[in-house]
């Protein structure tokens, strides 16, 4: 039997990268799954290549009125859900130095304001004994130059798995966390010094990884899936290191 069937998902920032693999791996267990991005092109596409058991909504998730349109569209469709990934996020990079008013605000919405007001507004449709699956960052505990709102935002978002795994143990929700290392991702490579040859980039991140590599999206994705599934029915405030060894060894 498939691991999710009769399940429906909801995977934000699904459009490209990890939340797609995820949103794929998901359907291919056999789960109906929700997928949001912001740019309706690239949405398009990420439904159409996970096939008829998939569903886009355009949405900002840092945008509260277009998380209201897309739960009522869940609603309207006559499903609640059983697992929840709060996946959109990013940022630019800036040193204390350099941060502006503008740097640390956006920062805020995107990794930080965008992840509670998903888990928030998604409370009432949650089915008893759903999972809720948060995206931190190895970088939460780096200290990297450059990296400081967005580690802070991904520290927040670990913290919050802790506490909202408390909040919601009475309703048998399980929430947890996943800090990925470097994934090969189209954000990723967009930082190569040249983006038509992101393997250098690649290479150079991977001699500092004990596997020797960077992850493949569907390498984090098996992790979303695993604490999707009940083979972690025993597992809630954890986070989930998938990053080749980089901060463990």
């Amino acid at each position: 039997m498939q691991r999710l069937e009769g399940k429906t998902a909801l995977v934000t920032g699904a459009s490209a990268g990890i939340g797609l693999a995820v949103a794929q791996r998901f359907a291919s267990e056999g789960a109906y799954v929700y997928l949001t991005g912001r740019r309706k092109p690239q949405l398009d596409d990420a439904v159409a290549t996970i096939g008829p058991n998939a569903t886009g909504v355009q949405a900002d998730a840092g945008d509260l009125a277009d998380l209201d349109r897309l739960y009522a569209q869940i609603v309207g469709d006559g499903r609640r859900l059983d697992a929840l990934v709060a996946n959109a996020g990013g940022g630019e990079l800036a040193t204390l130095e350099l941060t502006t008013e503008e740097h640390f605000d956006q920062s805020i919405i995107t990794n930080i304001r965008s992840t509670v007001f998903t888990v928030q507004k998604a409370l009432p449709l949650l089915n008893e004994g759903a999972s809720v699956i948060l995206f931190s960052s190895i970088a939460a505990d780096s200290g990297s130059e450059a990296f400081g709102m967005y580690a802070a935002t991904k520290a927040a978002v670990r913290s919050f798995a802790r506490t909202w795994a408390n909040e919601l143990k009475g309703r048998g929700i399980r929430v947890n966390s996943i800090s990925p290392g470097a994934v090969k991702t189209p954000g990723l490579a967009a930082n190569a010094p040249d983006p038509a040859q992101p393997d250098v980039l690649f290479d150079m991140i991977a001699s500092g990884v004990p596997l020797g590599r960077v992850a493949e999206p569907d390498e984090v994705a098996g992790v979303a899936l695993f604490l999707a599934g009940d083979d972690s029915s025993y597992i809630t405030g954890s986070n989930l290191y998938v990053d080749g060894g980089q901060k463990q060894i």
